[in-house]
Parts: C-alpha cells; sequence; structure tokens
C-alpha cells in the first residue's frame, strides 16, 4: 500500500484493530443468520508526509449509500454547533444574497438550512439520497453524487462557483484525497474560502480516541499535513480555529494561493509548530498507542465481567460508528451489554454490527432501569447525560470510556 496522498510505500504501523464489520452496516433480525463481512482495521502512517490512513479496504460508494443511518440533525448539540457558525462566517464574511454557500457531504441539510433563513444561496452535494431528500424537503438544493475534480467540472460547467465552500468532517472520509481538494480548488470562486473541520490527529494521540477509526475515515489529519495537500492543489491555508467537536477538532480556513485579499493568521505557523513540538513529523511519535489502546480495552473488559459477575445490568447509549469500533476491538457481545439506546428511528430495531446488541428506543431504558448506561459518543457526553438525568432517580450512573474509564 502506498500513501495516498504522496505515494510513498508505507511500511510503519500506527494501530491495528484486527478484522471488524462496517461500523455503520446495522443488521435486521434476519441478517443475523447471514454470514457478516470482516474487512482489515490496521492503521498505517506516511513516514514521508506523515499522513495517518487505513486502505480503502470498504469502498466509499457501499459505505455512503442509500441505506446511510447517520442523519446530523439529531444532536441538538451538533446543530447548535452549525447555527453558530453560520453567524459567525456570515459576519466574518460579509455574505449575502449574492454569495453561494455551498457544502459538501451536506446530509440532511443541518447547516445549510441556517443559511437559507438568511436569504442566502445555498447548495448541497450530498451522495446518501435518504439524507439528502430530509435536505431537499427542507428547501435546500442537492446534488446526490460524490464530490470530485469530476463534479466540480461539470458545476463550473454549468456557471456554478462556491462563494463559501464548506466541508465538515469530510476530508477523512474520501480515499482520493488529492482528486476531492483539486475538485474544491477549481470549484472555488478567485476570491472564495474554503472551511473544513476534522478530529485532530493530536487530540486522537494524546487522549486514547482509537475508537473514531473505522472503515469510513480513510485518514486521519493533522494541520501539517493537512497544509502539505492543500498546497499541492495550490490552496492555501490563512487561518485555523481549535474546537471542541468530536473530542477536538481543527476548523481550517483556505483560500486560492494566488488570493492576496486575505492575511495569513500566525494561528497557523504557531499551530504546526505545536504539532512538531509533540512529534507529529516524526515516527516515533506514532509508537507506543496500542500498549495505551490495549489498556483501555482490559478496563472496560474487567469492568463489565465484574458488574456481570454482581447481577448488575449494563446497557449502552447511542449507537455510534465509534461506539461499534469500541465493542469489536474489545469483543463485547449482548452477554455483557443487554441493548443500546439510540434516538434515530433508523437505527431502532435493529443489531449493532459484529456485536449483535440489539438496538432500542429509550423507552426500553426507562422500563428496564439498567446499573449503568455507557455513553458510546462520549463527544456529547454533556448533552446525553443531561437528556437522561432520571437514571440516577433509581441509582443508575454513567460511564465514559475514552480517553480513561470514568463512572459518573
Amino acid at each position: 500500500m502506498n500513501c495516498r496522498f504522496c505515494n510513498t510505500p508505507l511500511n510503519y504501523e500506527f494501530l491495528d484493530l484486527v478484522n471488524a464489520p462496517p461500523s455503520n452496516s446495522f443488521l435486521t433480525f434476519s441478517q443475523l443468520n447471514e454470514p457478516e463481512v470482516y474487512y482489515p482495521l490496521r492503521v498505517l502512517v506516511c513516514d514521508n508526509c506523515f499522513l495517518v490512513q487505513i486502505d480503502e479496504y470498504q469502498k466509499s460508494s457501499a459505505i455512503f449509500n442509500h441505506e446511510y443511518v447517520y442523519f446530523s440533525s439529531f444532536s441538538t448539540s451538533w446543530l447548535s454547533h452549525a447555527k453558530n457558525y453560520c453567524e459567525k462566517v456570515v459576519e466574518r464574511f460579509s455574505l449575502g444574497n449574492n454569495s453561494r454557500v455551498v457544502e459538501i457531504a451536506s446530509n440532511d441539510g443541518y447547516l445549510l438550512q441556517y443559511f437559507l433563513e438568511r436569504k442566502i444561496p445555498v447548495l448541497g452535494i450530498e451522495p446518501t439520497k435518504n439524507t439528502a431528500k430530509v435536505a431537499i424537503d427542507k428547501g435546500i438544493e442537492t446534488v446526490t453524487e460524490f464530490f470530485g475534480l469530476a463534479l466540480a467540472e461539470v458545476l463550473v460547467k454549468k456557471g456554478l462557483y462556491a462563494d463559501l465552500l464548506i466541508g465538515n468532517n469530510v476530508l477523512a472520509h474520501v480515499p482520493d484525497i488529492n482528486d476531492f481538494v483539486a475538485g474544491m480548488h477549481h470549484f472555488l470562486s478567485p476570491q472564495g474560502i474554503i472551511t473544513m473541520e476534522f478530529p485532530h490527529l493530536i487530540q486522537l494521540i494524546d487522549n486514547n480516541q482509537f475508537d473514531t477509526i473505522y472503515h469510513e475515515h480513510f485518514s486521519y489529519l493533522s494541520l501539517f499535513t493537512v497544509q502539505k495537500i492543500f498546497l499541492a492543489q495550490e490552496l492555501e491555508i490563512f487561518d485555523v480555529d481549535e474546537i471542541s467537536t468530536h473530542g477536538g477538532s481543527l476548523r481550517i480556513y483556505a483560500k486560492h494561493v494566488g488570493d492576496t485579499s486575505k492575511e495569513i493568521s500566525a494561528k497557523v505557523a504557531s499551530l504546526i509548530q505545536m504539532e512538531k513540538s509533540k512529534g507529529v513529523d516524526k515516527i516515533d511519535y506514532y509508537k507506543g498507542f496500542t500498549d495505551k489502546v490495549e489498556q483501555i480495552k482490559f478496563d472496560l473488559l474487567a469492568f463489565l465481567v465484574t458488574q456481570k459477575n454482581k447481577g448488575k445490568k449494563v446497557v449502552g447509549y447511542g449507537a455510534a460508528a465509534k461506539g461499534n469500533t469500541l465493542l469489536n476491538y474489545c469483543g463485547i457481545k449482548k452477554d455483557l451489554i443487554h441493548f443500546v439506546v439510540d434516538a434515530n428511528p433508523n437505527k431502532q430495531n435493529k443489531f449493532l454490527p459484529g456485536s449483535h446488541i440489539p438496538v432500542v428506543n429509550e423507552e426500553i431504558l426507562k422500563l428496564e432501569r439498567p446499573d449503568y448506561v455507557i455513553i458510546f459518543p462520549w463527544n456529547l457526553s454533556a448533552e446525553i447525560k443531561q437528556q437522561l438525568s432520571y437514571i440516577t432517580e433509581w441509582g443508575g450512573r454513567f460511564l465514559i470510556p475514552i480517553p480513561t474509564i470514568v463512572i459518573d
């Protein structure tokens, strides 16, 4: 396997989570009798550009299809984040009804709806037809195709350009990152702005966030490496924000290299220097992560077996992809976790891939009154603990598994 950015042969393993089924391939009851496909989940790091990555074991078209079950609008905190972002960029970049805002991977319109409310022209690009339909029903024009240079060329031929081009948690999801960024360069208006958000590799390593590794995340990104990827396509990062979403993310702001209308913030060089001080540009930084991951596995299994022997009931909340990575790496099944609650009706009455733990609605939680609720989407733990605060009425407690086990 060669690096998806610089084509250097990959010789260094970062982490091997062994084999796992696709994290979003929820099963129906009848499918439990059928063979389940497992793919390697082995993470490598390039010793030239230091892009951390997995191979495209499962094609992106098979992951992001009409059965895709992630709808962004089910998280109230994510909606709040989207609304705040909209207010910030509209003011900072003086966006109005003569601007065009385009979001790549626009999902169910969770973000573009706020620009639409302000009468700013919008366009969504979303390959999963079921989520795109929800956006279209909101009045958001949506192209249901994968984004890359070919689609950018089609849109430009129609006279369409993006004045603000947004990609939230999509850069990590594209197998051909060079083609994707080339498409953004082609589609961006001469003085347009790109903003992209992605989980920060530094947070993943420093805070043991190995459960954010799954088959639909092809790349794990530092600003050091993303800057190289963008410059290769004549795009320049001129600002960066550190934000709290997904356990610690970066929001980058980029422009055409030839666009002199925007100053380069000192924050860009400062953050890259911080990454280098950690060793992000040295292979040694990536060694030893496996030991920390294994400790989480041992601690979680010890807790679950102890509770099982005490006759306690443990359940989960949030049928998230990160939860499936954790469960399958630890080998946890429904004998240790009785069920997982999720607010998304598209996941309810199905079974998690690999572990086959049933996914139920919140009413089952109230009926069963478990002793412990493990919050799998730990990045939303504050929101979820507030939502489920009533479990304390029967002595229920929360468990957060990452970065170390914490019982609250």
